[in-house]
């Protein structure tokens, strides 16, 4: 089987101005951070703000969909189609309430929860088998204020020491799944996740009952 050499990467979002920074844009901020990695530059181009860049031989074109993110499967499937790429050669970025802040969740397929731009996805897709990295912007609000949380901007701390470095992380991620693969990269990112987590439950334990 000849190796793949080109990916589309997508991270989602809503493109409208008022919605940058917030967290249901993080899927904007990993592409971002990765285009700036690799000295590519976004343009305007058909469902989406595209990038071209090149990473170990491999290229890789970077997608903002701006279909808003209920409608993210119209971006996904167009450029699936006219790069004539197959759902295990694009990876799909990601915010997700139901992981802590700045965890990383790598999946090869499966459901989109609750998640609209992922379930949209699969619905224009026809399955569910494609790769996605999820974000983990927690769930941090009172029952009824989902809405306002996610389309929220991160706390200045929160940014700082949990946000930002897994921005990074994920850049990672994506330069390792485009080159190590797929089985590989995720037993890497979600190992890795699970021991931080486990050295922060045990940190925390203590306080659990301060705060």
């Amino acid at each position: 089987m000849e190796e793949n050499k080109k990916f589309l990467i997508f991270g989602l979002g809503n493109a409208e101005n008022k919605y940058t920074g917030t967290r249901h844009n993080i899927g904007f901020e990993v592409v971002n951070a990765l285009a700036e990695n690799l000295g590519a530059t976004f343009k305007s181009d058909r469902y989406a703000y595209k990038a071209e860049g090149k990473f170990k031989g491999r290229k890789l074109i970077l997608l903002m969909p701006t279909t808003y993110m209920n409608l993210s499967g119209k971006a996904v499937r167009y450029w699936m189609e006219q790069e004539k790429v197959e759902a295990n050669q694009i990876l799909v970025i990601t915010d997700d309430i139901d992981l802590p802040p700045g965890t990383l969740r790598l999946k090869g397929k499966g459901s989109g929860g609750t998640h609209n731009g992922l379930n949209n996805i699969i619905e224009t897709l026809g399955h569910q088998n494609y790769p996605r990295l999820r974000f983990g912007i927690g769930k941090n609000y009172a029952q009824g204020y989902q809405i306002d949380y996610v389309l929220g901007k991160f706390e200045r701390s929160e940014w700082k020491e949990l946000i930002e470095p897994a921005i990074q992380k994920a850049v990672g991620v994506v330069k390792s799944f485009v080159t190590a693969g797929m089985q590989r990269t995720m037993e890497q990112c979600n190992a890795k996740d699970k021991q931080e987590k486990k050295g922060e439950d045990k940190t925390d334990k203590k306080e659990e009952h301060i705060i």
